[in-house]
């Protein structure tokens, strides 16, 4: 047996049909929705031609629905709960409030810069699914630009990339750390180092700063990750150059070389230029921003 042809019902006609079955009177019904008695009627008897079912009789001057119409009514209250759902949905998708939003972030940002930041935002925005990937700057970018990544935060890059948008979060200077007992003379004679990897955005920031106090930049070590670079300069394996956050912070802090840093670097709030607009990833690039 073929399936029957859909009736073309509106959601105005079954929330019409809700609102009358929990009413005493039709008047009450359309008051409770904001329309006319007559509009009411006129919709109820437009969804009963569609349905093509009797589902109201009269009784003295009012009418009530017929036995055969509970199953009608049991639809409607159904598609009208899930349609006030999706309503709720969609606004709380528009301000932001819900949605999924994936950051990425180098650790200095997750654990030290940003941290309460992005806490306070999962605090203050339950509904939002936020997925926090923290890697290298380098990696974070390869994932925003083929579209792994919604949002990210990182070292500036040395150049435009295409297709991508940047924003100024904060700058922070870059000290020169040495092993403990090691005399700090001119910046001639500083190094070995331990330092990030080629090709590491801090890494470029390092040898420039370096550069431009004459420092040579031998590297005898490389890491990607800052709690290892400042171990080893702990354990006398060579100088480090690393923000304060992450060399400072903790039981065992490195001490500076000199009070000026070596060099800043940029850290910004990166994303594709050619998307949709998001809300709620514009919430998080706003608050990111500002701290």
């Amino acid at each position: 047996m073929d399936d029957p042809i859909l009736p073309n019902l509106t959601v105005q006609q079954l929330e019409y049909l809700v609102a009358a079955a929990g009413s005493p009177t039709r008047a009450a019904a359309a008051a409770s929705l904001g329309v006319t008695p007559s509009a009411l009627t006129q919709g109820l008897a437009e969804l009963e031609r569609r349905v093509g079912v009797p589902l109201f009789e009269r009784y003295g001057r009012h009418t009530r629905l017929r036995p055969q119409a509970t199953e009608v009514l049991a639809h409607a209250r159904r598609v009208v709960a899930e349609t006030r759902d999706l309503a709720r949905w969609a606004e709380a998708q528009r301000t932001g409030r819900a949605g999924v939003v994936r950051l990425g972030t180098i650790d200095a940002v997750a654990v030290h810069h940003r941290a309460e930041v992005i806490r306070r935002h999962r605090r203050d925005v339950p509904g939002l699914d936020l997925r926090l990937t923290v890697a290298p700057s380098g990696v974070l970018l390869d994932a925003l630009l083929v579209g792994d990544l919604d949002l990210v935060v990182c070292v500036e890059p040395t150049g435009p990339i295409a297709g991508l948008t940047t924003s100024p979060c904060l700058d922070e200077p870059m000290h020169a750390y040495a092993p403990d007992g090691v005399h700090a003379g001119p910046p001639e004679g500083w190094g070995p180092w331990v330092t990030y990897p080629r090709g590491s955005h801090t890494r470029e920031v390092i040898a420039a700063g370096l550069a431009t106090i004459g420092a040579p930049f031998a590297v005898v070590a490389e890491s990607n990750q800052p709690e290892v670079l400042r171990e080893m300069v702990r354990l006398g394996m060579g100088w480090a150059v690393l923000s304060a956050a992450q060399a400072e912070s903790g039981a065992e802090p490195l001490a500076r070389v000199r009070r000026r840093p070596v060099g800043t670097r940029r850290l910004v709030v990166a994303r594709r230029a050619d998307v949709v607009a998001d809300a709620a990833v514009d919430a998080l690039a706003g608050a990111l921003v500002t701290g």
